[in-house]
């Protein structure tokens, strides 16, 4: 963005807000997004009194209020139809001039975040949890060994770098990202505790109780003498059906392991699911062929988390019960 032209709105008034606080041009260049001169060039037209030339703008305020109220009614509708449904309601302007308005009111367009659906009584649960929890120190989470399962595919998706490529160059086979109909994938359970991972255990068919208590009596057990020794500990899975089973809650009754209560639909609240999106982003230069290489990917992956990582993860669970108490009990940031 070399010109003031180019400046939005929104990015106009942060330039005069961050110039008032005394920040640098350099400062507020990196917090606006956009090149030093143009912060330059905005700043002295401000100062001179000078006005933009040009054509002037042929919608009004009240078009434009209309225009963010049709944005608003359905966030996911794409230009093309928020263009369609402005010019209906009486405006003349052009698709091109849609697209600048909302800019101008600060609209961007990403890929949406995907968080649980959450029912009113889900809602409730989770915010009494929460409300019990507030009071627990770092070290008290310290205790608490969390555990998930992950699925990992050989094809990511839209994970993965993108590539530079010239005009014409877009069946270069220098520039094609491979992919499979049925792409392999595999199934991963594990755990870990404020200082350090436990083993991984791939999953080789569906997890019932049965499959399931295998996978405590194997590798949770083993992990939790790695991760404690002989100190006592409180074991987090979710709610899932093999996790809630009769059977499975006699398992820990008969091995004497305290359960951390844990509230229905609630990846948001466990630290390890950021510790798997942690392991998928450092995946995502790898390229394995077939399930055993994406297993040994894992592996060296998993083998690299440091207990820094493990640590700061856990100490921001007061911070996710304090997220979930201001949200009341909707899906949080994390």
């Amino acid at each position: 963005m070399g010109k003031t032209a180019d400046l939005t709105t929104v990015q106009k008034m942060t330039i005069d807000t961050l110039k008032k606080e005394g920040k640098t041009q350099k400062v507020i260049a990196k917090e606006v997004g956009c090149s030093q001169s143009s912060v330059s060039k905005h700043i002295n037209r401000e100062a001179k009194g000078r006005k933009r030339c040009g054509r002037k703008e042929c919608t009004s305020k009240r078009d434009k209020r209309a225009l963010e109220r049709i944005v608003k009614q359905n966030r996911f509708k794409n230009v093309g139809e928020i263009h369609k449904e402005w010019t209906v309601a009486g405006v003349s302007a052009s698709r091109s001039t849609t697209y600048r308005r909302m800019q101008d009111m600060g609209f961007s367009c990403r890929i949406p975040r995907v968080k649980p659906l959450l029912n009113k009584r889900q809602r409730q649960k989770r915010l009494a949890w929460a409300q019990d929890k507030k009071d627990w120190t770092a070290a008290e989470w310290s205790k608490v060994m969390f555990s998930d399962e992950s699925t990992f595919c050989i094809s990511f998706g839209n994970q993965g770098p993108r590539v530079w490529r010239k005009t014409g160059e877009a069946q270069n086979r220098r520039c094609l990202k491979s992919s499979v109909k049925f792409p392999q994938s595999v199934m991963v359970w594990a755990a870990m505790s404020s200082t350090a991972v436990g083993p991984l255990c791939f999953l080789r068919s569906r997890v019932n109780a049965a499959v399931y208590q295998e996978v405590l009596e194997h590798f949770m057990l083993p992990a939790a003498d790695q991760l404690y020794g002989g100190d006592d500990f409180i074991f987090q899975h979710d709610l899932a059906p093999a996790h809630s089973a009769k059977s499975t809650s006699t398992w820990f009754k008969d091995h004497g392991i305290p359960l951390l209560d844990w509230p229905a639909n609630s990846p948001d609240l466990n630290p390890i699911e950021n510790l798997w999106g942690i392991v998928k982003r450092k995946m995502r230069d790898a390229r394995p062929n077939n399930a055993e290489e994406l297993k040994a990917t894992i592996k060296a992956t998993w083998a690299l988390i440091t207990p820094e990582e493990c640590n700061r993860l856990v100490d921001s669970m007061p911070r996710r019960i304090a997220a979930a108490i201001q949200a009341k009990g909707a899906a949080t940031k994390y």
